[in-house]
């Protein structure tokens, strides 16, 4: 994360000339190399190379999924004869080939390393420099005990939905948060003073930084509440409910609408209004546990949540160590639109300029 941030600050550098810029894609970018080198231990240079394939095919499909969902009626013989369906298989293959090359390389790379000595394996790692972290895929594969546990089909799923989820979720709430705080300058001030008292002379913050950045917490967690990545979530119930005057039958989906739930006066006053103060721990006594559930609850809950808030606060304390953040359009003028995620319809227009 330290990493990407640092390549993205670079690239941001060169946006400071104060004409305004839609800051969204650079940090998709950023979060995609940081899911990808995390999740599958490859870099795969979205920051610097974003027109490679990969990275096209991963847009590709972050476009045609919502089309999809938004369209159950018709027929997958129709849908695979249209220009989104010969486009979501060119995507997939792509993706697919992809994963399973790494995936054959990775496995490859850890049998040789387990066929060697402890000593010789360290040896050589200090030697080349190739002392790698361990990646998800990594993990998965140490774990699967030659396909008995896990295929290679069941790896791939699994690394696939961590790269998707991992990197438009945590650019939604990144780039909202960085509109809201450009339109709330008493806010980013008071944030900022507080992100210069824990980094000191740093311009990233380090891993034990973080849980020093309390008030960014707040912003973040504030954030999520007005414009939740996730704006609703699908569950199966599987036995019968009583709600109200409403008999709900075992089997039944439902749609659990997180957006409404987050700003609704009954639990939030004055909800349009950006308060990161909402969640200071004095203020968070007394509500409802599941009135806040940017990450869902329960066993279905998401996976990657603390991974998420380390990365968010990682490339938002930086950006704003370094720059005063001003937003082009006012909240309320602002169009959402619900794909896989929520985004603002036309991304978010900033202008930077550097403090230092």
């Amino acid at each position: 994360m330290e990493e990407k941030t640092k390549i993205l600050l670079d690239i941001l550098d060169k946006k400071t000339d104060g004409i305004s810029y839609n800051i969204y894609q650079d940090i998709t970018h950023c979060t995609l190399d940081i899911i990808c080198e995390t999740a599958m231990g490859v870099n795969v240079n979205a920051m610097s190379n974003p027109d490679n394939e990969f990275i096209q095919a991963v847009y590709t499909m972050s476009d045609i999924i919502p089309w999809k969902m938004s369209r159950p009626y018709i027929p997958e013989f129709i849908f695979n004869i249209l220009p989104q369906g010969y486009k979501s298989r060119h995507a997939l293959k792509v993706l697919h080939g992809f994963s399973e090359n790494i995936i054959s390389s990775r496995k490859k790379i850890l049998q040789n390393k387990s066929s060697r000595s402890e000593k010789e394996s360290s040896d050589a790692d200090e030697l080349f420099g190739i002392k790698k972290r361990l990646s998800l895929l990594d993990m998965l594969l140490e774990a699967s005990e030659d396909g008995k546990i896990l295929s290679d089909a069941d790896i791939r799923e699994e690394v696939d939905t961590f790269v998707f989820e991992g990197h438009d979720t945590t650019t939604s709430s990144i780039s909202w948060t960085l509109l809201l705080l450009g339109n709330n300058p008493e806010i980013q001030e008071k944030l900022y003073q507080e992100i210069k008292e824990v980094l000191q002379d740093k311009s990233i913050p380090s891993f034990n930084n973080l849980p020093e950045l309390k008030y960014l917490e707040c912003v973040i967690k504030e954030s999520l509440r007005m414009f939740p990545s996730v704006p609703f979530i699908i569950r199966t119930i599987e036995q019968e409910i009583q709600i109200d005057q409403y008999k709900i039958p075992a089997g039944t989906d439902i749609l659990l609408h997180i957006y409404a739930l987050h700003n609704s006066p009954e639990y939030y006053p004055n909800p349009d209004v950006f308060d990161p103060d909402r969640f200071l721990p004095e203020n968070c006594v007394g509500r409802h546990p599941y009135s806040y559930i940017p990450f869902s609850a329960g066993p279905r809950n998401c996976i990657g949540q603390k991974f998420a808030m380390y990365e968010e606060k990682t490339i938002l304390a930086s950006i704003i160590k370094r720059y005063k953040v001003t937003a082009m359009e006012k909240i309320k003028d602002i169009k959402v639109i619900p794909d896989i995620v929520l985004r603002p319809i036309n991304g978010v227009l900033v202008t930077l300029q550097r403090r230092e």
